[in-house]
């Protein structure tokens, strides 16, 4: 997964401000105590990043993939 894609499923799922904000300020124990930003910027796979801040935040597993995985960009 790319950095823009994991922004897409962060605006996707909830929204653009309070993606970005959650992103900025949520501290996640399965990214060893730091925020997604932190950890994307300590080169942290985005996939994982993104799955992380999923389960913190109960995202159905459903939900996981965007709203619509067939109209993102293909990782490759």
């Amino acid at each position: 997964m790319r950095h823009s894609e994991f922004w897409t499923l962060v605006e996707d799922e909830f929204g653009a401000a309070y993606g970005r904000s959650l992103a900025a300020d949520q501290v996640l124990l399965a990214l060893e105590d730091r925020t997604p930003r932190q950890a994307l910027d300590a080169g942290v796979d985005p996939k994982a990043v993104w799955l992380a801040l999923c389960e913190a935040m109960d995202v159905p597993p459903e939900r996981r993939l965007g709203k619509d995985p067939a109209r993102r960009p293909r990782s490759g």
